[in-house]
C-alpha cells in the first residue's frame, strides 16, 4: 500500500522524497479534477443545444481596491503565510503529520504578516492596472461553463462536511470518545453525505444563475460517477478502511491476481491489523486475514458506469431522467457492494442493515421516481 506519495515515489523509483502529501488526498483531488472535466462539457454541450443559456450581469470597472477586498486579501494571506513558513521550518513534523500541522493553532507570525502583506498589496495592484479616473458600469456575458470555478469551491467546502458528519453518524461510538477528533479529522469520509450536502450547494449555486434544478442534475450524473471512480482509487491505494468482508475462498481463475480476489492492505492508512515485523514508521500494520478489495471492485465497476451514462447522455432528451439513471445506478451498486463490505451495522424490526444500504436504497426509489416523472412530463418538456 501507499499512504503517501512518498511510499508510491519509494516503490517505482527507488528514491525516497519526504513529501507531505497522502495518497488519499491526491486521488481526491483528482476526483474533482475528473468532475470538473465532465461538468464543463457537459455545460458546454447543452449550451450549444440551446439547453442552457449565458447570463447578464453588470459589474463595475475601474475603481480601485475596496478596503473589503485588502482586507479579505491580507486575512488570507495571513493564514497562508502562518501555516506554510511553520510548515516549512518544521519540514520533518509535516511531513510525519500534516494534519496536525494544519489544524493546530501554533504558526509563525512573522510568516502570516508577511503574507499578509504581500496579498493586501497583490490585490491593490491589480486593481490599480485598470483603474479609471472615472469607473463604469458594463454588462459581461456570463455562461454557464464559467461557474463551474465556483461551484467547484463550494461543492468540495460542503461535500467535505457532509462526509464528515455522515462518517460520524455511521460511527457514532467513536466520534462519542472522541467529537473534537472525528470532525477534524482528514479521514474518514462518507460518499453520500459528500454527495447530498456537495450536491445541495452546487444546485444553490446553478439556481442563483437561472440554471434550473433538473438540467444541473443531468448535467452532473456521469461525472459525480467518474469522480467517483478516480476517489475510489485513493481508497484502495491508501488502504484507508473501505474494504470488504475476510475472503479466505480460492480464487476463481488462476490467471487472477491475488490482490485483486484477496488482499491483507499492508502499511493501511487505518492502521487496522497487526504489526509488520520490521516495519519503522508511521504506517506498519497489515489485515490478520486477507479481505475483498471493495473499493477497487468500485473504481472499475464506476468507470464502466461513467463510459455508459457519457455514452448516451446525447440520447436523453427529456429533464431529469439522465440523472435519474444516475442514481438508480449508484444505488444498485452501491448496495451490492455493500454485501461484501465491511461496514456499521443498525438493526430496525429485526432487519440488518448499512447506512449506505439504506441510503442507495432510497437513491435508487428516487432515481426511479425522477424516470417516472420525467417520462410523465414528455409533453411540458417538449422544448427540452
Amino acid at each position: 500500500m501507499f499512504p503517501t506519495v512518498s511510499h508510491f515515489l519509494s516503490y517505482l523509483f527507488g528514491i525516497d522524497v519526504p513529501l507531505p502529501f497522502n495518497t488519499f488526498g491526491v486521488f481526491v483531488a483528482l476526483a474533482f479534477v475528473g468532475g470538473y472535466w465532465a461538468f464543463t462539457k457537459e455545460l458546454k454541450r447543452k449550451e450549444a443545444l440551446g439547453i442552457l443559456h449565458p447570463t447578464k450581469r453588470n459589474v463595475v470597472i475601474g475603481e480601485p481596491a475596496s478596503t473589503l477586498e485588502l482586507v479579505s486579501n491580507a486575512f488570507f494571506g495571513f493564514l497562508i503565510g502562518y501555516k506554510l513558513i511553520y510548515a516549512l521550518l518544521n519540514y520533518k513534523l509535516f511531513v510525519s503529520d500534516a494534519q496536525t500541522v494544519l489544524l493546530s493553532t501554533k504558526g509563525n507570525l512573522l510568516g502570516g504578516l508577511a503574507l499578509a502583506a504581500l496579498f493586501a498589496y497583490w490585490a491593490h495592484k491589480e486593481k490599480d492596472k485598470v483603474k479609471l479616473s472615472k469607473p463604469k458600469t458594463v454588462e459581461v456575458t456570463v455562461h454557464p461553463y464559467e461557474l463551474m470555478s465556483n461551484m467547484i469551491v463550494w461543492a468540495a467546502v460542503w461535500g467535505f462536511l457532509g462526509a464528515k458528519i455522515f462518517d460520524n453518524l455511521e460511527h457514532w461510538d467513536s466520534f462519542i470518545k472522541d467529537p473534537i477528533g472525528g470532525l477534524l479529522s482528514f479521514s474518514g469520509l462518507t460518499f453520500y453525505g459528500g454527495l447530498i450536502c456537495g450536491g445541495a450547494a452546487v444546485i444553490y449555486i446553478a439556481r442563483k444563475n437561472g440554471i434550473k434544478p433538473l438540467h444541473m442534475l443531468d448535467v452532473g450524473g456521469p461525472g459525480m460517477m467518474l469522480a467517483y471512480s478516480i476517489g475510489r482509487i485513493g481508497c484502495h491505494l491508501s488502504g484507508d478502511g473501505d474494504w470488504g468482508i475476510p475472503n479466505l475462498n480460492p480464487k476463481p481463475f488462476t490467471w487472477l491476481p491475488d490482490w485483486l480476489w484477496a488482499y491483507t492492505y499492508p502499511n493501511n492508512v487505518a492502521n487496522e491489523g497487526n504489526h509488520i515485523a520490521g516495519c519503522i514508521g508511521k504506517y506498519c500494520n497489515e489485515l490478520a486475514q486477507p479481505v475483498y478489495p471493495t473499493p477497487i471492485y468500485e473504481v472499475i465497476i464506476a468507470f464502466i458506469l461513467f463510459l455508459i451514462l457519457w455514452k448516451i447522455r446525447t440520447r436523453i432528451k427529456l429533464p431529469g431522467m439522465m440523472f435519474g439513471i444516475y442514481l438508480m445506478l449508484n444505488g444498485v451498486e452501491r448496495f451490492f457492494i455493500e454485501l461484501i463490505r465491511v461496514n456499521s451495522k443498525y438493526t430496525v424490526a429485526g432487519i440488518p442493515f448499512t447506512q449506505a444500504e439504506l441510503i442507495s436504497s432510497l437513491l435508487f426509489i428516487a432515481g426511479l421516481l425522477l424516470v417516472i416523472y420525467s417520462i410523465k412530463n414528455k409533453e411540458k418538456h417538449a422544448n427540452y
